[in-house]
């Protein structure tokens, strides 16, 4: 048996693979792969493929020519669009969309900031801590149904909420109160979550990080501001992309607490859902459409600003990598000569 041994200052050549190495483990991938595209494309293309088709009938209760009831559903293209965007049904769709698009920023950014805090406290030593963090869970694991119902009782007119005020509030009736109501009860769930993942990379960070910046004399606010924020931050988006995926689709909590036909808490979902209980399922088809499209806008948005500085650093490290990589053998042979 023989061995080869590179010459002094020679650099071994690197052996590199076959196309057709690379192109067998491109099938083999897909065909591993090919179940879950499987299912992905029932479970999810199907339905959204068949809610597009839907969304361009309408039912048709009239009369044809010679007097007899039609029954059915008639293709009318785009109009339930036209109707929802510049007709008869745009001022509740205006309405549906502001309301979704206020519960979702001024929700999502209370519940980042309290999540945030809520970490930084349980992620400090002290007794009882164990309890705390269990404690903080409870809230997230009431169904969303049941806890809308106890906040409709803290917000009845002899609830909790006016006692503690001492102000007479009829918090489930129309107007910006009612809006105050939703937010503080959805906060109320959904902040621990936030609060949980961001424990979840502060637990993470290493501790000498912080021993080195206290020995620097960083204080809090720096420590926190320069250290602690950015090491957190791809926990942090992964938790506000959740959030703000589910509040986009917001339904349960408002439904219950404040009831159907409430202009002041009304959201796309709930819009949606009015359409398909009075079997329009063409015009409930177009707002579930309309806030699929609102949904992937706004991720893709997110993901594509928050995320374009992580992925352009992995790109800048790869081509330095390969600059490198190019003139290793060149810096060898020049090292030893």
């Amino acid at each position: 048996m023989t061995t080869t041994t590179a010459e002094p200052g020679t650099v071994a050549p690197v052996k590199q693979k076959n196309k057709s190495d690379v192109q067998g483990s491109g099938r083999l991938a897909a065909v591993l792969l090919s179940p879950t595209f499987l299912v992905l494309a029932l479970v999810v293309g199907y339905p959204i493929i068949d809610a597009l088709r839907e969304s361009m009938y309408q039912r048709s209760n009239g009369l044809d020519a010679n007097g007899f009831v039609v029954k059915g559903d008639k293709f009318v293209g785009l109009k339930n669009y036209t109707d929802i965007l510049t007709g008869d049904a745009s001022h509740a769709f205006w309405n549906a969309f502001y309301n979704t698009t206020f519960f979702t920023v001024v929700g999502v950014l209370i519940e980042t900031i309290l999540g945030v805090a809520m970490a930084l406290v349980m992620h400090q030593a002290f007794r009882g801590r164990g309890f705390v963090r269990a404690s903080i869970l409870v809230p997230w694991a009431i169904p969303t149904a049941v806890s809308a119902l106890l906040w409709r009782w803290v917000f009845q007119a002899d609830g909790v909420a006016n006692a503690m005020i001492g102000h007479q509030v009829l918090w489930t009736t129309e107007g910006f109160h009612a809006k105050v109501a939703v937010l503080i009860a959805d906060t109320w769930k959904t902040a621990p979550f936030v609060g949980l993942l961001v424990l979840a990379g502060l637990q993470l960070i290493p501790a000498e990080v912080y021993e080195a910046a206290k020995v620097d004399g960083a204080g809090t606010w720096y420590t926190f501001r320069k250290i602690t924020l950015p090491l957190i931050k791809p926990v942090l988006l992964v938790a506000v992309l959740f959030r703000l995926l589910d509040v986009l689709r917001f339904f349960d909590l408002p439904f219950v607490l404040i009831g159907a036909h409430k202009d002041s808490v009304e959201t796309l979902s709930m819009l949606a859902y009015d359409e398909a209980s009075n079997l329009r399922y063409g015009p409930a088809a177009a707002y579930a459409t309309i806030l699929f499209v609102y949904v992937a806008v706004v991720a893709y948005a997110f993901v594509k600003l928050l995320g374009a500085d992580i992925i352009g650093e992995a790109r800048s490290r790869k081509k330095t990598a390969a600059k490198r990589a190019k003139k290793g053998p060149r810096a060898a042979r020049e090292a030893t000569a």
